[in-house]
């Protein structure tokens, strides 16, 4: 069971708050080349960690309020959230073995 949800300006608070697990948010658009690099390992992850982590997707086009309470000026830019606060912010798309080891240290 894949844990992939779709995150907006109107439920992203919420969410975060109310997460048992840690929330990798990935700040994309649909034109971004490197987003569309990255999405299909987020989904991976997503399927082979569900127990361990949530993948959260926010359309930065649609959605411009969080990302702009975030600082975030280019995409992909991925943040945990683990408690509801942002642990680690990674700005780029990294390969599979790259971002695993970012997150490692969180998901225990």
């Amino acid at each position: 069971m894949s844990r992939e949800i779709t995150m907006t300006d109107e439920n992203f608070d919420q969410t975060i708050s109310s997460s048992t697990l840690p929330i990798l948010v990935d700040f994309w658009a649909p034109w971004c080349g490197p987003c569309r690099f990255i999405a299909p390992v987020l989904s991976e992850i997503a399927e082979e960690k569900h127990e361990l982590i949530t993948i959260g997707k926010m359309n930065v086009d649609d959605n411009p309020v969080i990302p702009s309470r975030f600082g975030i000026s280019g995409i992909p830019t991925l943040i945990l959230f683990k408690g509801g606060k942002a642990v680690e912010k990674i700005v780029g798309a990294l390969p599979k073995a790259m971002l695993e080891k970012a997150l490692e240290p969180h998901l225990k």
